[in-house]
Parts: structure tokens; sequence; C-alpha cells
């Protein structure tokens, strides 16, 4: 069953396959009611036979909408379409909308080989970014890997699926379901690798993994199996990054050692710290790694998901690390720490089951809004309103009008910073073209010459001429030579074949014949004496053969003068 050319929701049309990953296939696709560019990502059949799964789909679906950051590729809508497989049996097929993002995804340019250590910092620094959002947002993405990361044309970073994987992770998913999506485990955190609870600090160990990888060109653990590869997770140390590159600095060795720590609570804690070690690295200097305070070894990390109260108690009591250094009694001030703890968590658990999620964006973002119809001028105006400066560029364009906005770049609904300069495309019409000269040619050859340049001929006006054949074409509106649309309308002026005669009776012979001959009417004077009247001096024409006004070309025109 092929979904290219499905309309989904009544408004989004699937184009052509563009990714294919184990949970699902991202096509590209239009939306026809905003006229952009998307992309639509259809969930695999055998997922979507799943009811639970579906709603779980959906409500991930919906969280991830909710966030808007220019380095998270936007989810702009989502849900269910009933279509017919090739059983001819009625189904339920989940999409998602994103963002469409031209550019590579991170995998394809690490197939080419290690990067070198400034576009890896700038690209883990964009990640970091990525996930220092959503895990204020209370999101944990849990499959960061460079599958999952793209780098725009303009290198700019962009990370995809965030919560998607928690679906997955639900227990209701069957073992051969999450092993067809999940596909390698080559970024497991060893919490993962054991089913544990995971939290934000286990996206900063697949971060790690994925920093470890570019610098290196292959991830820390390699094995026959997905479940050798977790295995290693767990319970082997990874080599430093220079080992495998000698061009990696200490510095960084010490970064990637200290996010792929087995121990969550003695590896990095948020994505800021982690973001802040990455750049001491990059100027060359060793970070500093201190010991985590008794209120994150019970808490994780503070920007990602809280374990309850039990769980953080039983933690704290049954943790082997923590040695007593006091024989007698625990002091008043110990219980009232772990009174305290206890409130914190309750009021905590309060907080985030009352957490209402919000489209607000950052004071310091925008989203482009739609333009198209609009002129240049309306769009500059509103963005300029927005904080973001405009640049005009002229496109031609068969289905736009002239002088209307086509596109923008950065596309409708991308969120960028303040500042950022969009490129506003309009329309100059049709492509131009050059109206071909077709004077003195035939009518119809001249118009077989303008429709093989794409125009079309139009009106056809003759007028007088002494000297061009009849039907002969004598001009064009536009004239040749002009730059018009293609597919404008070119009249014609053609010869009549005539010439204007004037009443010549009353002037003398000599000037009547002088004005006959003339370039502007090219006539034959011919003289005719008449005896029946006496002559006169200059021989004054008395009557003319022809009668004054239209007459053909290089007519004879007999004069008549008294000779008596």
């Amino acid at each position: 069953m092929s979904d290219e050319g499905r309309i989904l929701a009544g408004r989004y049309r699937v184009g052509a396959l563009i990714g294919r990953g184990g949970m699902s296939d991202v096509h590209v696709g239009s939306d026809t009611r905003l006229g952009r560019q998307v992309a639509i990502k259809l969930l695999k059949p055998q997922l979507a036979t799943d009811p639970a799964f579906r709603m779980r789909f959906r409500q991930e679906a919906q969280s991830a909408a909710r966030m808007a950051h220019p380095t998270i590729v936007r989810v702009f809508d989502a849900g269910e379409e009933t279509v017919v497989d090739a059983a001819g049996q009625e189904v339920q097929l989940p999409f998602i909308v994103m963002e469409f993002v031209e550019g590579r995804l991170l995998k394809e340019i690490i197939h080419d080989g290690p990067l070198e250590a400034a576009a890896a910092v700038r690209v883990i620094d964009g990640v970091l970014t990525a996930l220092e959002y959503s895990h204020r947002a209370g999101v944990v993405h849990r499959d960061i890997k460079p599958g999952n990361i793209m780098i725009t044309t303009t290198g700019q970073v962009k990370v995809m699926d965030f919560g998607i994987a928690r679906a997955v992770s639900d227990g209701s998913t069957t073992v051969a379901q999450t092993t067809a999506i999940l596909g390698t485990a080559s970024y497991f955190s060893p919490e993962q690798a054991k089913g544990e609870i995971v939290d934000a600090r286990t996206d900063l160990y697949s971060t790690g993994v994925v920093l470890f990888e570019m610098l290196t060109g292959r991830p820390p653990f390699r094995g026959d199996t997905p479940v050798a590869v977790a295995y290693q997770h767990v319970s082997e140390r990874p080599v430093k990054p220079s080992v495998i590159n000698p061009k990696v600095s200490p510095a960084l060795d010490a970064v990637v050692l200290h996010a792929l720590t087995k121990d969550r609570a003695q590896r990095y804690q948020s994505a800021a710290e982690f973001r802040a070690d990455v750049d001491i690295a990059a100027s060359g200097r060793v970070p500093v790694h201190r010991q985590p305070d008794q209120a994150t070894l019970l808490f994780g990390a503070p920007t990602g998901s809280l374990s309850t109260s039990e769980l953080a108690l039983r933690q704290l009591t049954e943790d082997e690390t923590m040695t007593r250094t006091q024989r007698r009694p625990p002091a008043i001030w110990i219980w009232s720490g772990i009174i305290a703890v206890v409130v914190i968590v309750v009021a905590v658990m309060y907080w985030a089951f009352n957490l209402q999620p919000t489209d607000d964006l950052p004071s310091t973002s925008r989203e482009i809004p739609v333009f198209t119809g609009m002129t240049y001028e309306q769009a500059a105006e509103q963005l300029q309103e927005l904080g973001l400066p405009a640049t005009r560029i002229d496109q031609t364009d068969d289905a736009v009008p002239a002088g209307e906005v086509i596109r923008t770049n950065p596309v409708a609904g991308e969120i960028v910073n303040v500042g950022v300069a969009v490129s506003i495309y309009v329309s100059t019409g049709r492509e131009a073209v050059t109206v071909p000269d077709v004077r003195n040619k035939p009518l119809d050859q001249a118009k077989a010459d303008l429709e093989a340049a794409g125009l079309i001929p139009g009106t056809e006006t003759r007028q007088t001429s002494p000297s061009v054949p009849a039907d002969t074409v004598m001009g064009t509106s536009p004239e040749q030579g002009t730059s018009v649309e293609a597919g404008s309308t070119v009249d014609f002026t053609l010869s009549s074949g005539l010439v204007t005669l004037s009443d010549l009776t009353g002037q003398t012979l000599a000037a009547a014949s002088s004005y006959l001959s003339a370039e502007n009417l090219q006539l034959n004077p011919v003289p005719k004496p008449d005896p029946t009247c006496k002559s006169q001096t200059g021989s004054p024409v008395t009557q003319q053969s022809l009668a004054p006004g239209d007459v053909p070309q290089h007519s004879d025109v007999e004069l008549t003068y008294c000779a008596g």
C-alpha cells in the first residue's frame, strides 16, 4: 500500500519517501491550507495496530508540539487517518506533521569520517541547547543519536523526535516492537540498558556517546548484538577518544569520559553544566569536575524527571557509597533535613502534576508568519514589527502574480531568534522573453515567430504605406527587442497596400507631378493635355483620373490640363 499522493486530515498531501526508520517512514509533504512544505511521519503498520500505543503516540506528539525552539524540529500537527490497507481492511494510520528541514543527518556526516574538534563542539553545543530547553519543559528525549540530529544547509543544529521514544518505553510495548524501533543499543545509557527509570541525565549520557562518535568516527562500544553492546554500556569503561583519534585534546577527553560515567549521579547533572564544560574544553582548558551535592544525588538532574518520595528516600538510605561518620544518635538537624527533603519532593510533585503546557514563545524567539499573497512592503513591515530584518529576492513564477510574495527563508512557521534575516522571495511574474523582430515579414510567418518565442499574436491594425506590400508587418506593440512576460500578447501593425491621394485640381502640373512622385506616395503622374480649353500659365490641373482617398500603391494618376 503506497502512501504517496494520500491526503491526510483534508489538508496534508503525502509526497515522496525521504527517510525510513525502525518506527516510522518520513515523507516530504505539503500543507495545502497554508501553502508550506512539511515533513510527514507515518507510523509503521505493525505498531499502528496497538490502540494503546496510538493513544500514547498522539499524546507525546501533542507534548512535543508545544516546544518551540530554533534547535528543535517543530511538530505542527498530529492525528490519525482511516485508510484501507492492501487486504481491504480499514486501519487507523497515525501521522505527525513536522517542520521540513533542508540539510543532512549527523549520521551521514559522521559516515564521511570524524569531525574536527571545533565542528564537533559546535554541533554538541546545539544539541545541549535543545536538551536544556526540553528538560526545562519536563520532556526527556530518551533517544539522542546522530540519526535524530539534523544539520541544516546553514549549519544550524536541529534535534528531532522529541517525546516519541517515551511511548516506546511503556511496559505494554512488546519486545519485538521495542527491538524494531530502537534498532541499535549504541547510544543506550546504563540505566536504559538495565530497564531502570530514566531522567534528564539519560539524555546527557547519550549526548556523550554522540560526542565520542563525532570525534572518533565510531561509537565507544561495538558488538555483534544489541545485547552485547548494552552489556558494555553497563559494565565496561570506554577508552579515551584520543586513543582512536590522536587529534582529540585532553580537555575533550575529560568531557567525554565524564559524560559517559556509569553512575548517573557522578556524570553531568544538567545540559547547561555539560555545555559549560564543552566551552571550557574548546578553549583548551581541562574542566574541573566537582562532586554533586546531596540534593542532586537525591533528585537527579534538576531539569529531568523526578521519582517518587519513596524511591528518593530509599536511595538516600541504601546508597552504599555513603558511610556513617558518627556513632552517637543522629542530631536534630539530620531529621530536619530529611523532613525538608520530603516536603520538597511533595511540593515538586504537586507542581509537576499541575504544570500546564504553554504555546508561548520565549521573548527572544519569533515564529515566521505566512506572507503568501502579500506584497513585499506588507511582509517587510510585519517582519520589522517582529524584530526580523527582511531581504528582497526577485524570482520568476508562472503561478504567482507579479509583485506578490512566493515564500520566505526561513519558511513560514519556523521559529527563529530575534535579529535573524528573513529572505522574502517576490514574484516577477512569468519568465521574461524578448519580442522578436518580425518587420517586413508576411503576417503568417510573423505569427509563427511570436508563438515560437512563447508570445500570443494579438490585434491587427492596417495603415497606408507607399512601399511595404499589403499584409506585411510594419511593426509590433510592444516593439521588437522589448522584454515582456512569457504568454504576453503582441499586436501587429500591417501595410494596407494603399496610399492616400489628395485633391490636386487647381495645382500646377509641375507641382502636382512632384507631389505624386514623392517618397511618401510613390505614384506615377501621367500628364493629359486637353485641347478643348485655352492653355494657362503653369498648366493648372483641371481633372485627375483617381478620386481623392486611398488608392493602390504605385498607381498611375492622369493629370488633365488645358493645352488649347
